[in-house]
């Protein structure tokens, strides 16, 4: 018996999970659907605000505008069914992100220009290369199914069975814990099937 053992994992893709699909940033102009959906909102070649959430167009005087609230306040109003102000801003100064298509990850690090005539979003990255998570948007892939609207509320720490963890609640919880001081429930996931959006 000379022969070596086969390797099990030589046709199998790498251990680690897929990454998810990338966030696409596309002008509010075209026939995309605003209600609920995130946005940004800035000028070209000034800068862009992020965090926010729109509503359908409004048109007034023969131009269109789009109603945007902050992420929280759009999330207080759809768990408290309560009216809050947004601010009508001029359609070409909108764009929304939408989930893109899934693209192969790159490993070329460093500096990324990007141009300042739209906003731009970085690709996925996985939370154990992030230098912090708390508060920020990831990610959970379960298998090649993306569970969105998360967010962070630890750093990594070692869980109870030794895997790498971070802790995650849904976002309207995250938010509830600001408006109302309402503790979220949490769940504990190993930093590899994480990542930072």
């Amino acid at each position: 018996m000379t022969e070596p053992l086969p390797d099990p994992f030589a046709d199998q893709p790498d251990w680690a999970p897929q990454p998810p699909r990338p966030i696409e940033i596309v002008p509010a102009a075209g026939s995309v659907e605003l209600r609920g959906r995130r946005v940004r909102v800035g000028l070209p070649g000034l800068g862009w605000r992020a965090d926010l959430r729109a509503d359908e167009r409004v048109v007034q005087n023969s131009r269109t505008y789009v109603p945007v609230i902050p992420e929280h306040e759009w999330y207080r109003a759809e768990s408290d069914q309560v009216e809050v102000f947004a601010p009508l801003v001029p359609v070409e100064r909108v764009w929304v992100e939408t989930v893109g298509r899934p693209v192969t990850p790159t490993t070329d690090g460093g500096l990324r220009l990007v141009s300042l005539d739209a906003p731009a979003h970085r690709a996925p990255t996985p939370v154990f290369e992030a230098d912090s998570v708390t508060g920020r948007r990831v990610v959970h892939m379960v298998g090649a199914v993306e569970q969105r609207d998360l967010r962070a509320v630890t750093e990594t720490y070692s869980g109870a069975e030794g895997d790498i963890c971070v802790r995650v609640t849904p976002e309207v919880e995250w938010y509830r814990w600001a408006w109302r001081g309402q503790t979220p429930t949490t769940l504990e996931v190993p930093v590899h099937l994480l990542w930072v959006e």
